[in-house]
Protein backbone atom coordinates (compact mmCIF):
# COMPACT_ATOMS: atom_id res chain seq x y z
CA UNK A 1 0.00 0.00 0.00
CA UNK A 2 1.60 3.26 -1.11
CA UNK A 3 0.77 6.85 -0.29
CA UNK A 4 -0.95 7.09 -3.68
CA UNK A 5 -3.44 4.39 -2.63
CA UNK A 6 -4.39 6.29 0.51
CA UNK A 7 -4.76 9.57 -1.39
CA UNK A 8 -6.97 7.80 -3.95
CA UNK A 9 -9.18 6.67 -1.09
CA UNK A 10 -9.39 10.30 0.02
CA UNK A 11 -10.62 11.24 -3.46
CA UNK A 12 -13.45 8.74 -3.01
CA UNK A 13 -15.04 10.63 -0.16
CA UNK A 14 -13.66 14.18 -0.11
CA UNK A 15 -16.73 15.29 -2.07
CA UNK A 16 -19.36 13.49 0.01
CA UNK A 17 -22.62 15.27 -0.67
CA UNK A 18 -23.52 16.22 2.90
CA UNK A 19 -20.12 17.10 4.37
CA UNK A 20 -18.11 20.27 3.80
CA UNK A 21 -14.41 20.03 2.92
CA UNK A 22 -13.02 21.61 6.12
CA UNK A 23 -14.79 18.90 8.12
CA UNK A 24 -13.33 16.14 5.95
CA UNK A 25 -9.85 17.71 6.19
CA UNK A 26 -10.08 17.81 10.00
CA UNK A 27 -11.10 14.13 10.04
CA UNK A 28 -8.13 13.25 7.83
CA UNK A 29 -5.73 15.19 10.06
CA UNK A 30 -7.06 13.46 13.16
CA UNK A 31 -6.64 10.00 11.60
CA UNK A 32 -3.03 10.75 10.58
CA UNK A 33 -2.25 12.21 14.02
CA UNK A 34 -3.60 9.02 15.58
CA UNK A 35 -1.11 7.06 13.40
CA UNK A 36 1.69 9.36 14.55
CA UNK A 37 0.80 8.87 18.23
CA UNK A 38 0.84 5.10 17.81
CA UNK A 39 4.24 5.15 16.10
CA UNK A 40 6.08 7.91 17.97
CA UNK A 41 4.13 8.22 21.23
CA UNK A 42 3.19 11.86 20.53
CA UNK A 43 2.06 14.11 17.71
CA UNK A 44 2.79 17.41 19.48
CA UNK A 45 5.90 18.02 17.37
CA UNK A 46 4.27 17.03 14.09
CA UNK A 47 2.51 19.07 11.42
CA UNK A 48 -0.08 17.38 9.17
CA UNK A 49 -0.88 19.33 5.98
CA UNK A 50 -3.67 18.21 3.65
CA UNK A 51 -4.26 20.03 0.38
CA UNK A 52 -8.08 20.55 0.19
CA UNK A 53 -8.03 20.73 -3.62
CA UNK A 54 -6.32 17.50 -4.56
CA UNK A 55 -5.90 15.60 -1.29
CA UNK A 56 -2.05 15.75 -1.30
CA UNK A 57 -0.65 14.98 2.12
CA UNK A 58 2.52 16.12 3.89
CA UNK A 59 3.65 15.18 7.41
CA UNK A 60 6.55 17.04 9.03
CA UNK A 61 8.21 16.09 12.33
CA UNK A 62 10.36 18.49 14.39
CA UNK A 63 12.99 17.32 16.96
CA UNK A 64 15.47 19.34 19.06
CA UNK A 65 19.18 18.67 18.36
CA UNK A 66 20.93 17.60 21.61
CA UNK A 67 24.56 16.89 22.54
CA UNK A 68 25.57 13.27 22.18
CA UNK A 69 24.50 11.27 25.22
CA UNK A 70 22.07 13.94 26.48
CA UNK A 71 18.95 12.91 24.52
CA UNK A 72 16.25 11.70 26.92
CA UNK A 73 13.35 11.22 24.47
CA UNK A 74 14.04 10.03 20.93
CA UNK A 75 10.55 11.07 19.87
CA UNK A 76 11.19 14.73 20.71
CA UNK A 77 15.01 14.95 20.53
CA UNK A 78 17.86 13.77 18.28
CA UNK A 79 21.58 13.57 19.09
CA UNK A 80 24.08 15.67 17.15
CA UNK A 81 25.97 12.67 15.74
CA UNK A 82 22.73 11.23 14.39
CA UNK A 83 21.50 14.49 12.84
CA UNK A 84 24.85 15.12 11.08
CA UNK A 85 24.05 12.13 8.82
CA UNK A 86 21.11 14.09 7.40
CA UNK A 87 22.20 17.73 7.71
CA UNK A 88 25.81 18.67 8.42
CA UNK A 89 24.96 22.34 9.07
CA UNK A 90 22.80 21.75 12.16
CA UNK A 91 24.16 22.45 15.65
CA UNK A 92 23.05 21.71 19.23
CA UNK A 93 19.84 23.63 20.03
CA UNK A 94 18.65 23.74 16.40
CA UNK A 95 15.40 22.15 15.23
CA UNK A 96 15.69 19.15 12.94
CA UNK A 97 12.66 18.98 10.62
CA UNK A 98 12.09 15.81 8.64
CA UNK A 99 9.29 14.68 6.33
CA UNK A 100 7.46 11.51 7.33
CA UNK A 101 6.34 9.33 4.44
CA UNK A 102 3.22 7.20 4.60
CA UNK A 103 5.29 4.15 3.60
CA UNK A 104 7.19 4.45 6.86
CA UNK A 105 4.06 3.54 8.81
CA UNK A 106 3.82 0.13 7.16
CA UNK A 107 1.18 -1.55 5.04
CA UNK A 108 -1.01 -2.69 7.93
CA UNK A 109 -1.21 0.77 9.52
CA UNK A 110 -2.11 2.35 6.18
CA UNK A 111 -4.89 -0.19 5.57
CA UNK A 112 -6.26 0.47 9.06
CA UNK A 113 -6.08 4.22 8.46
CA UNK A 114 -7.98 3.91 5.21
CA UNK A 115 -10.72 1.88 6.91
CA UNK A 116 -10.91 4.41 9.75
CA UNK A 117 -11.16 7.29 7.27
CA UNK A 118 -14.05 5.69 5.39
CA UNK A 119 -15.98 4.75 8.54
CA UNK A 120 -15.51 8.20 10.14
CA UNK A 121 -16.70 10.02 7.01
CA UNK A 122 -19.69 7.70 6.65
CA UNK A 123 -20.55 8.35 10.29
CA UNK A 124 -20.24 12.10 9.70
CA UNK A 125 -22.49 11.91 6.67
CA UNK A 126 -25.15 10.02 8.61
CA UNK A 127 -25.02 12.70 11.32
CA UNK A 128 -25.36 15.45 8.72
CA UNK A 129 -28.35 13.74 7.08
CA UNK A 130 -29.97 13.33 10.51
CA UNK A 131 -29.43 17.02 11.42
CA UNK A 132 -30.61 18.20 8.01
CA UNK A 133 -33.89 16.29 8.15
CA UNK A 134 -34.44 16.82 11.88
CA UNK A 135 -34.47 20.56 11.16
CA UNK A 136 -36.98 19.97 8.33
CA UNK A 137 -39.59 18.03 10.31
CA UNK A 138 -43.02 19.24 9.22
CA UNK A 139 -41.84 20.31 5.75
CA UNK A 140 -43.00 18.82 2.45
CA UNK A 141 -40.45 16.77 0.54
CA UNK A 142 -40.69 15.41 -3.01
CA UNK A 143 -39.00 12.16 -3.92
CA UNK A 144 -39.03 9.23 -6.30
CA UNK A 145 -40.40 5.83 -5.37
CA UNK A 146 -37.51 3.37 -5.41
CA UNK A 147 -39.06 0.24 -3.95
CA UNK A 148 -42.51 -0.81 -2.77
CA UNK A 149 -42.90 -3.40 -0.03
CA UNK A 150 -45.98 -4.75 1.70
CA UNK A 151 -45.68 -2.59 4.83
CA UNK A 152 -43.73 0.42 3.57
CA UNK A 153 -42.42 2.27 0.53
CA UNK A 154 -38.83 3.42 0.01
CA UNK A 155 -38.51 6.89 -1.49
CA UNK A 156 -35.27 8.60 -2.58
CA UNK A 157 -34.90 12.38 -2.42
CA UNK A 158 -32.98 14.48 -4.96
CA UNK A 159 -29.67 13.64 -3.26
CA UNK A 160 -30.37 9.91 -3.03
CA UNK A 161 -31.15 9.90 0.70
CA UNK A 162 -33.57 7.17 1.78
CA UNK A 163 -37.01 8.16 3.08
CA UNK A 164 -39.47 5.59 4.43
CA UNK A 165 -43.24 5.86 4.07
CA UNK A 166 -45.01 3.15 6.12
CA UNK A 167 -48.36 1.84 4.87
CA UNK A 168 -50.02 3.52 7.87
CA UNK A 169 -48.75 6.89 6.60
CA UNK A 170 -50.23 6.39 3.13
CA UNK A 171 -53.72 7.41 2.02
CA UNK A 172 -55.81 4.22 1.49
CA UNK A 173 -56.24 5.06 -2.21
CA UNK A 174 -52.50 5.61 -2.74
CA UNK A 175 -50.90 3.26 -5.23
CA UNK A 176 -47.22 3.64 -6.04
CA UNK A 177 -44.84 1.92 -8.41
CA UNK A 178 -41.11 2.36 -8.93
CA UNK A 179 -40.25 5.68 -10.56
CA UNK A 180 -43.38 7.52 -9.40
CA UNK A 181 -42.93 11.01 -7.99
CA UNK A 182 -44.46 11.40 -4.53
CA UNK A 183 -45.04 14.31 -2.14
CA UNK A 184 -45.24 13.86 1.61
CA UNK A 185 -44.41 15.64 4.84
CA UNK A 186 -41.37 14.76 6.97
CA UNK A 187 -43.09 13.49 10.09
CA UNK A 188 -40.36 11.85 12.22
CA UNK A 189 -36.57 11.62 12.16
CA UNK A 190 -34.73 9.21 14.47
CA UNK A 191 -31.29 7.65 14.76
CA UNK A 192 -31.62 3.84 14.73
CA UNK A 193 -28.42 1.81 15.15
CA UNK A 194 -26.37 4.87 14.10
CA UNK A 195 -28.40 5.20 10.90
CA UNK A 196 -30.84 8.08 10.27
CA UNK A 197 -34.41 6.83 9.86
CA UNK A 198 -36.59 9.42 8.09
CA UNK A 199 -40.34 8.76 8.15
CA UNK A 200 -42.55 10.66 5.71
CA UNK A 201 -46.34 10.84 5.80
CA UNK A 202 -49.28 11.67 3.55
CA UNK A 203 -51.86 11.13 6.29
CA UNK A 204 -50.57 13.63 8.86
CA UNK A 205 -52.57 16.86 9.34
CA UNK A 206 -49.30 18.75 8.71
CA UNK A 207 -49.27 17.47 5.12
CA UNK A 208 -52.66 19.05 4.46
CA UNK A 209 -51.53 22.24 6.20
CA UNK A 210 -48.42 22.54 4.01
CA UNK A 211 -50.52 21.95 0.88
CA UNK A 212 -52.79 24.83 1.91
CA UNK A 213 -49.73 27.03 2.49
CA UNK A 214 -48.53 26.23 -1.03
CA UNK A 215 -51.91 26.85 -2.68
CA UNK A 216 -53.17 29.82 -0.64
CA UNK A 217 -50.82 32.86 -0.59
CA UNK A 218 -52.79 34.47 2.25
CA UNK A 219 -51.92 31.52 4.52
CA UNK A 220 -48.27 31.59 3.50
CA UNK A 221 -48.15 35.36 4.16
CA UNK A 222 -49.79 34.96 7.58
CA UNK A 223 -52.99 36.88 6.74
CA UNK A 224 -54.99 33.69 7.31
CA UNK A 225 -54.16 31.21 10.08
CA UNK A 226 -55.04 27.54 10.14
CA UNK A 227 -56.28 26.98 13.69
CA UNK A 228 -56.74 23.22 13.50
CA UNK A 229 -56.90 20.35 11.04
CA UNK A 230 -58.51 16.94 11.60
CA UNK A 231 -58.50 14.16 9.01
CA UNK A 232 -59.79 10.75 8.13
CA UNK A 233 -57.20 10.27 5.35
CA UNK A 234 -58.70 9.71 1.94
CA UNK A 235 -62.24 10.21 3.27
CA UNK A 236 -62.82 13.60 4.87
CA UNK A 237 -60.98 16.50 6.48
CA UNK A 238 -62.09 19.59 8.37
CA UNK A 239 -59.94 22.72 8.42
CA UNK A 240 -60.69 25.61 10.79
CA UNK A 241 -59.31 28.92 9.52
CA UNK A 242 -59.23 32.47 10.86
CA UNK A 243 -58.39 35.79 9.20
CA UNK A 244 -56.61 38.68 10.88
CA UNK A 245 -57.88 41.05 8.20
CA UNK A 246 -61.63 41.75 8.22
CA UNK A 247 -61.51 42.39 4.48
CA UNK A 248 -60.43 38.81 3.78
CA UNK A 249 -62.93 35.95 3.77
CA UNK A 250 -60.75 33.06 5.02
CA UNK A 251 -63.03 30.31 3.70
CA UNK A 252 -63.40 31.94 0.29
CA UNK A 253 -59.66 32.53 0.03
CA UNK A 254 -58.90 28.88 0.84
CA UNK A 255 -61.45 27.47 -1.57
CA UNK A 256 -60.65 29.91 -4.39
CA UNK A 257 -62.73 31.02 -7.36
CA UNK A 258 -64.95 28.08 -8.33
CA UNK A 259 -62.85 25.88 -6.03
CA UNK A 260 -59.67 26.53 -8.03
CA UNK A 261 -57.35 26.52 -5.01
CA UNK A 262 -58.77 23.55 -3.19
CA UNK A 263 -59.15 21.32 -6.26
CA UNK A 264 -55.40 20.71 -6.47
CA UNK A 265 -55.28 19.74 -2.81
CA UNK A 266 -58.26 17.39 -3.19
CA UNK A 267 -56.57 15.68 -6.15
CA UNK A 268 -53.30 15.28 -4.23
CA UNK A 269 -55.25 13.66 -1.36
CA UNK A 270 -57.07 11.21 -3.66
CA UNK A 271 -60.42 13.07 -3.61
CA UNK A 272 -60.51 13.56 0.15
CA UNK A 273 -63.58 15.66 0.98
CA UNK A 274 -62.30 18.89 2.60
CA UNK A 275 -64.57 21.15 4.66
CA UNK A 276 -63.10 24.60 5.32
CA UNK A 277 -64.87 26.43 8.15
CA UNK A 278 -64.53 29.76 9.95
CA UNK A 279 -63.01 29.40 13.41
CA UNK A 280 -64.86 31.07 16.28
CA UNK A 281 -64.60 31.11 20.08
CA UNK A 282 -68.38 30.73 20.25
CA UNK A 283 -68.57 26.97 20.90
CA UNK A 284 -72.20 26.58 19.82
CA UNK A 285 -71.53 28.31 16.53
CA UNK A 286 -68.25 26.41 16.11
CA UNK A 287 -70.01 23.05 16.52
CA UNK A 288 -72.74 24.16 14.15
CA UNK A 289 -70.14 25.02 11.50
CA UNK A 290 -68.18 21.84 12.19
CA UNK A 291 -71.24 19.67 11.49
CA UNK A 292 -71.70 21.26 8.06
CA UNK A 293 -73.43 20.52 5.71
CA UNK A 294 -76.12 19.56 8.25
CA UNK A 295 -78.38 22.36 9.53
CA UNK A 296 -78.79 22.34 13.31
CA UNK A 297 -81.99 23.35 15.11
CA UNK A 298 -80.57 23.70 18.65
CA UNK A 299 -77.60 22.75 20.83
CA UNK A 300 -77.23 22.01 24.55
CA UNK A 301 -73.68 22.26 25.92
CA UNK A 302 -72.10 20.83 29.04
CA UNK A 303 -68.78 22.65 29.32
CA UNK A 304 -67.63 20.61 32.32
CA UNK A 305 -67.86 17.25 30.56
CA UNK A 306 -67.20 18.75 27.10
CA UNK A 307 -70.41 17.20 25.82
CA UNK A 308 -72.78 18.63 23.22
CA UNK A 309 -76.35 17.46 22.50
CA UNK A 310 -77.32 18.53 18.99
CA UNK A 311 -80.93 18.53 17.81
CA UNK A 312 -81.78 18.38 14.12
CA UNK A 313 -84.70 17.73 11.82
CA UNK A 314 -84.88 14.08 10.70
CA UNK A 315 -83.73 14.87 7.18
CA UNK A 316 -80.52 16.43 8.57
CA UNK A 317 -79.46 13.60 10.89
CA UNK A 318 -77.75 11.50 8.22
CA UNK A 319 -75.93 14.59 6.93
CA UNK A 320 -74.64 15.38 10.42
CA UNK A 321 -73.37 11.84 10.93
CA UNK A 322 -71.96 11.45 7.41
CA UNK A 323 -70.83 8.37 5.53
CA UNK A 324 -69.23 5.96 7.98
CA UNK A 325 -69.76 8.47 10.78
CA UNK A 326 -66.80 10.54 9.55
CA UNK A 327 -68.57 13.92 9.70
CA UNK A 328 -69.63 13.75 13.35
CA UNK A 329 -66.35 12.11 14.41
CA UNK A 330 -64.25 14.86 12.81
CA UNK A 331 -66.54 17.59 14.16
CA UNK A 332 -65.93 16.21 17.66
CA UNK A 333 -62.15 16.17 17.15
CA UNK A 334 -62.18 19.69 15.73
CA UNK A 335 -64.22 21.26 18.52
CA UNK A 336 -62.99 19.09 21.39
CA UNK A 337 -66.56 18.18 22.34
CA UNK A 338 -68.25 14.78 22.36
CA UNK A 339 -71.26 15.29 20.11
CA UNK A 340 -74.53 13.34 20.30
CA UNK A 341 -77.16 13.84 17.62
CA UNK A 342 -80.91 13.79 18.38
CA UNK A 343 -84.06 14.25 16.31
CA UNK A 344 -86.29 17.10 17.22
CA UNK A 345 -89.12 15.99 19.53
CA UNK A 346 -92.38 15.31 17.72
CA UNK A 347 -90.72 14.89 14.36
CA UNK A 348 -90.25 11.11 14.51
CA UNK A 349 -92.89 10.31 11.93
CA UNK A 350 -91.61 12.63 9.24
CA UNK A 351 -90.39 11.00 6.05
CA UNK A 352 -86.89 11.68 4.71
CA UNK A 353 -85.94 12.29 1.08
CA UNK A 354 -83.79 9.44 -0.25
CA UNK A 355 -81.25 12.01 -1.50
CA UNK A 356 -80.46 12.90 2.13
CA UNK A 357 -78.68 9.54 2.45
CA UNK A 358 -76.15 10.37 -0.28
CA UNK A 359 -73.32 10.25 2.29
CA UNK A 360 -74.15 6.64 3.21
CA UNK A 361 -75.69 5.18 0.04
CA UNK A 362 -73.96 5.27 -3.36
CA UNK A 363 -75.53 7.58 -5.94
CA UNK A 364 -76.20 4.83 -8.50
CA UNK A 365 -78.18 2.86 -5.88
CA UNK A 366 -80.27 5.95 -5.07
CA UNK A 367 -80.92 6.40 -8.81
CA UNK A 368 -82.13 2.77 -9.06
CA UNK A 369 -84.58 3.30 -6.18
CA UNK A 370 -85.84 6.61 -7.59
CA UNK A 371 -86.37 4.94 -10.97
CA UNK A 372 -89.07 2.71 -9.41
CA UNK A 373 -90.71 5.64 -7.63
CA UNK A 374 -89.04 5.22 -4.24
CA UNK A 375 -87.83 8.76 -3.60
CA UNK A 376 -88.22 8.76 0.21
CA UNK A 377 -86.98 6.48 2.98
CA UNK A 378 -90.45 5.25 3.96
CA UNK A 379 -91.40 4.49 0.36
CA UNK A 380 -88.45 2.09 0.21
CA UNK A 381 -89.21 0.55 3.60
CA UNK A 382 -92.83 0.00 2.53
CA UNK A 383 -91.70 -2.61 -0.02
CA UNK A 384 -90.41 -6.09 0.79
CA UNK A 385 -86.89 -7.18 -0.04
CA UNK A 386 -88.30 -9.56 -2.68
CA UNK A 387 -90.20 -6.74 -4.39
CA UNK A 388 -87.16 -4.48 -4.42
CA UNK A 389 -84.99 -7.27 -5.93
CA UNK A 390 -87.56 -7.88 -8.68
CA UNK A 391 -88.12 -4.23 -9.53
CA UNK A 392 -84.49 -3.07 -9.48
CA UNK A 393 -81.13 -4.34 -10.73
CA UNK A 394 -79.84 -4.38 -7.15
CA UNK A 395 -78.58 -7.50 -5.40
CA UNK A 396 -80.34 -8.76 -2.27
CA UNK A 397 -77.27 -8.07 -0.10
CA UNK A 398 -77.16 -4.45 -1.30
CA UNK A 399 -80.88 -3.97 -0.61
CA UNK A 400 -80.50 -5.35 2.91
CA UNK A 401 -77.71 -2.84 3.59
CA UNK A 402 -79.86 0.02 2.27
CA UNK A 403 -82.83 -1.02 4.42
CA UNK A 404 -80.61 -1.22 7.49
CA UNK A 405 -79.38 2.36 6.86
CA UNK A 406 -82.92 3.66 6.30
CA UNK A 407 -84.34 1.89 9.36
CA UNK A 408 -81.61 3.32 11.61
CA UNK A 409 -82.87 6.77 10.60
CA UNK A 410 -86.20 6.12 12.32
CA UNK A 411 -84.90 4.22 15.37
Amino acid sequence: MTSINLIDSFQEFKDFKNIDRPTVISVLEEVFRSMLRKKYGTDENCDVIVNPDNGDLEIWRTRKVMEDGFSEDDDLEIELAEVKKYDADLEVGDDYIEQITLESFGRRAILAARQTLVSKVLELEKDEIFKKYKDREGEIVTGEVYQVWKKETLVLDDEGNELLMPKTEQIPADYFKKGDSVRAVISKVDMVNSNPKIIISRTAPEFLQRLFEMEVPEIFDGLITIKKIVREPGERAKVAVESYDDRIDPVGACVGMKGSRIHGIVRELKNENIDVINFTNNISLYIQRALSPAKITSIKLDDETKHASVYLKPDQVSLAIGRGGHNIKLAGKLTGYEIDVYREAGEEDEDVDIEEFADEIDGWIIDELKAIGCDTAKSVLALSIEDLVKRTDLEEETIKEVIQILQSEFE
